[in-house]
């Protein structure tokens, strides 16, 4: 098997070939830290954070990178609005941002560059284009002159000519910098300082960076030249991405990434959602006032492909609730019999491990991920294996016996675990512990010390030895004795 990939620039499904072996770069265009992150936030860091997974558990060494833009209007009219500057807005969004993405259990990028720490490279960046033909200065402003770089258009597939005959002068009218450029398709590397508005010193004055630039500078910075995959929202591939290529690619003379990744839209029921239709929804807003549970809403956007657009419903929320149940009780399943995802890593010998049961699962999940992370259908693998071990615990509840064959129920267990956790879809430690009932730490019930002595007894038919000294050992540390007897019979009592 091999992982394919949907790269957008050349409109296709291609294998994934990292420029260096076993190790991927990866920068996902972050936040501009001007309000609280929304839906369609949580659902592009979640998509990302779930690539980083996968391509973590393949077994690449992965380094993920991902800005904040700290420098732009947005931040600079909610700092007058607030009455405020953009440096306290940046902070107190940054911090904000950090707080979402941890209850929705994303995994912290291994860098966060912000455009404010990188000034010299920035307009190092900028000089350079100026110096090969690619960039001119206008009474303190810089911009980049779009058809001295010939391959514009490559990613979003758009043409200038096409795109100026059907602008209708509209270009011109909504720009109000179109006087100073040489062609209206031209965009900004450098603005000159206004009034009252923060700004660093350059050679062609004071003034701040664009936008895109920021982004070249960022990815240079931290990754180099080329890197194996740039991501991000849709909405991002024109004109950000594209501009982000010409800046780099100018002046390096190399890809700036080999693969290109656009996730798709986030509407609400229907309509695409925007602050201007009302239906604008903070991921605070939805975790506190809404009371959805943040693997809900992961589940919620895992549950359709992450190129095609989703449609924020009550319906669609309540699914995904009803999901999460289900996979929820899977999860928990082995602590209903005092066991954790450690308590049996070596029943099976060497021989046998082939044919662990949840090889199948892991085979099935592996083909869907492996096909552009197609988590649908891994998601899928999950839940049979979820539906499964809710069968057993049913069984269990009605009879009150424990399951025969624990053993490979529990490696069916450690394989939803492993495969939930690639998809950042884990239970809490609270949620744990409240499974075991009135059992605490230091006191477990009747049915899981049973468990534990039916896995011990397993481990000793299979010779391994250091897996039963454990789990004796284990059950000691919790106040309980065992008592072998001749025909493999155990005793036990509680000191």
């Amino acid at each position: 098997m091999s992982l394919s990939l949907y790269n957008t620039l050349t409109r296709q499904k291609e294998i994934f070939q990292p420029l260096t072996p076993g190790q991927v770069t990866i920068y996902c265009c972050g936040v501009t830290v001007y309000d609280y992150c929304h839906l369609g936030h949580a659902r592009s860091y979640m998509v990302w954070d779930v690539l980083r997974r996968y391509l973590k558990w393949l077994g690449y060494h992965v380094r993920y990178v991902q800005n904040f833009t700290d420098i732009d209007d947005k931040i600079l009219n909610r700092a007058k609005a607030e009455q405020s500057t953009m440096k306290a807005i940046a902070e107190k969004y940054t911090s904000a941002y950090f707080e979402d993405m941890a209850r929705l259990n994303i995994v912290p990028a291994d860098d966060y560059p912000r455009a404010t720490h990188l000034l010299n490279g920035i307009t190092r960046l900028i000089h350079q284009l100026e110096q090969r033909g690619y960039a001119y200065a206008v009474d303190g402003d810089v911009y980049y002159a779009v058809r001295q770089f010939t391959r514009y258009g490559k990613l979003s597939g758009r043409q200038l000519e096409q795109m100026q005959a059907g602008a209708s002068g509209r270009v011109e009218a909504d720009d109000p910098d179109a006087i100073k450029k040489k062609d209206p398709f031209d965009f900004a590397l450098w603005k000159k300082a206004k009034p009252g508005e923060p700004s660093w010193e350059s050679e062609w004055g004071s003034g701040r960076p664009g936008w895109h630039i920021e982004c070249s500078a960022m990815v240079h910075h931290c990754l180099g030249d080329s890197i194996d995959i740039h991501c991000g929202g849709s909405d991002l591939i024109f004109p950000h991405h594209e501009n982000e290529i010409a800046q780099s690619e100018a002046v390096s003379g190399k890809p700036l990434a080999t693969y290109w990744l656009h996730n798709g839209f986030v509407n609400v029921r229907g309509e695409k959602m925007s602050k201007s239709l009302g239906n604008f929804t903070t991921i605070r807003q939805l975790l506190d006032h809404g009371q959805v549970h943040p693997m809900v809403l992961r589940l919620f956007v895992l549950q359709a492909h992450y190129r095609k657009p989703i449609d924020f419903t009550d319906d669609a929320i309540a699914s995904a609730e009803r999901s999460w149940r289900t996979l929820k009780e899977g999860l928990l399943f082995g602590y209903q019999f005092g066991l954790n995802h450690g308590d049996v890593p070596e029943i099976y010998g060497t021989s046998a491990m082939e044919d662990k049961p949840g090889q199948d699962s892991i085979t099935a999940f592996q083909t869907a991920m492996d096909d552009d992370c197609n988590t649908p259908e891994a998601l899928a693998v999950l839940f049979e294996l979820a539906k499964e071990l809710r069968r057993e615990s049913n069984m269990c509840l009605h009879t009150g016996n424990t399951p025969f064959n624990l053993v490979a129920l529990h490696h069916k267990w450690q394989t939803l675990g492993t495969l939930a956790g690639v998809l950042g879809l884990e239970v809490t430690r609270e949620e744990e512990q409240n499974q075991g009932g009135s059992a605490t730490v230091n006191q477990l019930r009747d049915d899981q010390i049973e468990a534990l002595i039916h896995l011990r007894q397993t481990a000793r038919v299979a010779k391994n030895w250091s897996e039963s000294d454990r789990i004796r050992t284990h059950l000691q540390e919790h106040g309980i004795t065992l008592i072998d007897q001749p025909g493999g019979i155990t005793h036990w009592h509680r000191t």
